[in-house]
């Protein structure tokens, strides 16, 4: 169906009828200012932008905003703009990841609520695109993603940084006595230099790249920087677009499908993107039903090299993927591993939307000859972790990735932050470190603690890289031999609960092994002598969390959200048929 072309639009059973409520919607937009004829048959666009001062990477926002309303108005509709709340790593504690449910369910309820015939979501920050297509998977009203864009890098003694992959380096060399107080303070002063996303493959950037993967944005949205006009020019295609897919009816249903999500799987596995990105896909394909499991990362991995040289797993960072033809040149170097007949937002297919050919660089390789091979990320699984966790062996070093050690218990971060930089504790380079209660429900919400901090002796003695295993998650910026988001937490029960100082931990990452020798008849006594340390909210929006979050390895969705609406076009359903009050 082409625009322009009759349709039912879902805003008319707001604005079309003669009776009460008709009367009420068109008055409360007479009253904001808008005349019948702006309203009256246009498809309304509900731009849905997570701005705030508070998140650097979202800073530049309104403007973006102001670009998709152009193309909305030059498409012949009516752009709305409407607020939810907005995620921030660096400042919102104790972790987004505690938010990115209820951000969520603001964005699903809002599109719900709403006249909307179709929505743009405008994010940036790493909880925020996924929170977003959370909602707008489970409210299934047409909707078109416009990510942010990576910062400027920034410039420190003549190199181009990443925000947290390079800080990370530093702040070892600090605690090595390698790097003086006077020159950390020159790096804070260089690090923020523009707003935007982390421009290595962060998370922000990792979920920038799915969303192209997803077919849920234009061809060549993802990699723009945030500073680049050609930013706004898509902001503004966007517009247009979502115009276009509100006549054309074109649903998230119809696009986030289980081709589509093997499609970003294999793109975020090409790019070395961050761990983060399996909890949000598997929440989101929950959300949009689709069956997605670990395994079918696990699966996908053993088949897909690494072809784009980016931090951490690589070199570069994400403007410089840019410049060499952005996330459609690395889809193109793809090809044969991706389902091209799957329907993006565009309305055209995956192989109609890839390029001719892709320019020759330095940054993104081919299959045949990639930067890494594959394997980049295991799915391990074992008496230690029996739904599974997850290691990104692309940004761990290759010879801990089958590793045999004593166990170093650290019960929470408290426990972790007191006894790391004791000169007396008892740990070797060969050691795994251990931290557990800081899953799910045990932090609550599952904070980026996982790349556990070298203990300063080591640190000091040349250890750069150990096992670190635990609940948590890490930063997508972050790098080294971690074992994340073990299944079930140790707060529900999980045996990371079990473990013991001494106890030998066998790591096989490729082989997908994560093992404790320590026989059955043991682990079941210590069952019956171990109470799971659970913390429980007294009140408020953390204590639902903590009641109704779902395990890693399913996401970390509510129990209650999973799913999407059965018929959004009806909905919201029953208030149409009488008086609507308000008055």
């Amino acid at each position: 169906m082409t625009a322009g072309a009759p349709v039912s639009l879902r805003s008319a059973r707001w604005f079309g009828g003669h009776d009460v409520p008709g009367f009420v919607h068109r008055s409360a937009m007479r009253a904001s200012g808008f005349s019948r004829r702006s309203f009256d048959g246009r498809p309304v666009v509900g731009i849905c932008n997570s701005w705030s001062e508070v998140v650097n990477c979202n800073m530049h926002f309104r403007g973006l905003a102001d670009s998709v309303r152009r193309g909305v108005l030059a498409a012949g509709g009516l752009p709305l703009e409407f607020p939810t709340i907005s995620l921030g790593e660096q400042l919102m504690k104790p972790t987004t990841m505690l938010f990115r449910n209820l951000m969520a369910m603001d964005v699903e309820e809002s599109i719900r609520a709403y006249p909307f015939d179709a929505v743009v979501l405008i994010g940036g920050c790493d909880k925020t695109t996924p929170a977003q297509l959370m909602g707008a998977a489970s409210a299934d009203v047409p909707a078109i993603v416009l990510t942010g864009g990576t910062a400027a890098p920034a410039v420190f003694d003549g190199r181009q940084l990443g925000v947290g992959t390079d800080l990370w380096e530093y702040v070892d060399q600090v605690r090595a006595g390698t790097m003086s107080l006077a020159d950390y303070d020159r790096l804070e002063a260089a690090a923020g230099p523009s707003v935007g996303h982390c421009p290595e493959m962060g998370t922000a950037s990792t979920m920038a790249a799915i969303v192209e993967g997803l077919g849920m944005t234009l061809p060549g949205a993802a990699a723009i920087p945030a500073t680049d006009s050609r930013r706004l020019q898509m902001a503004e295609l966007v517009g247009s677009r979502a115009v276009e897919m509100a006549h054309e009816q074109l649903r998230p249903s119809q696009v986030l499908t289980a081709e589509a999500f093997d499609n970003a799987i294999t793109l975020m596995l090409a790019v070395g993107g961050s761990s983060n990105a399996v909890v949000h896909l598997l929440a989101i394909a929950r959300r949009a039903g689709v069956e997605l499991s670990l395994d079918r990362f696990h699966e996908l991995s053993a088949r897909t090299p690494l072809v784009v040289d980016v931090r951490p797993a690589g070199q570069h960072l994400v403007e410089q993927v840019f410049h060499a033809g952005g996330i459609p040149a690395v889809l193109k170097a793809l090809e044969p591993l991706l389902h091209t007949d799957a329907v993006t937002v565009t309305g055209r297919t995956v192989g109609e939307d890839l390029p001719s050919h892709v320019p020759d660089s330095d940054v993104i390789s081919t299959l045949d000859a990639p930067f890494q091979g594959p394997q980049g990320l295991a799915v391990v699984r074992g008496n230690l972790a029996p739904d599974g966790a997850v290691v990104k062996c692309s940004a761990a070093t290759p010879a801990l990735l089958s590793h045999r050690g004593p166990a170093v218990v650290f019960e929470d971060m408290a426990d972790l932050m007191a006894r790391y930089d004791d000169p007396d504790l008892d740990v070797s380079a060969d050691s795994v470190l251990v931290l557990r209660t800081v899953g799910p429900r045990g932090a609550p919400g599952m904070p980026e603690w996982g790349q556990l901090p070298i203990p300063t002796k080591l640190l000091r003695a040349g250890v750069t890289d150990m096992v670190r295993i635990s609940d948590a998650r890490m930063s997508g910026t972050a790098f080294g031999t971690c074992v994340l988001h073990v299944s079930p937490e140790s707060a529900a029960g999980g045996p990371l609960g079990l473990v013991r100082d001494g106890d030998v931990i066998v790591l096989d990452a490729l082989a997908g092994r994560l093992e404790m020798e320590v026989d059955d008849d043991e682990l079941e006594r210590r069952r019956r002598t171990t109470t799971p340390r659970r913390a429980r909210p007294a009140r408020g929006y953390a204590a639902m969390y903590v009641d109704h979050v779902l395990q890693a390895h399913v996401g970390c969705d509510f129990d209650f959200l999973v799913g999407r609406s059965d018929d959004p076009a009806s909905e919201p359903a029953g208030v149409f048929d009488g008086w609507v009050g308000g008055w």
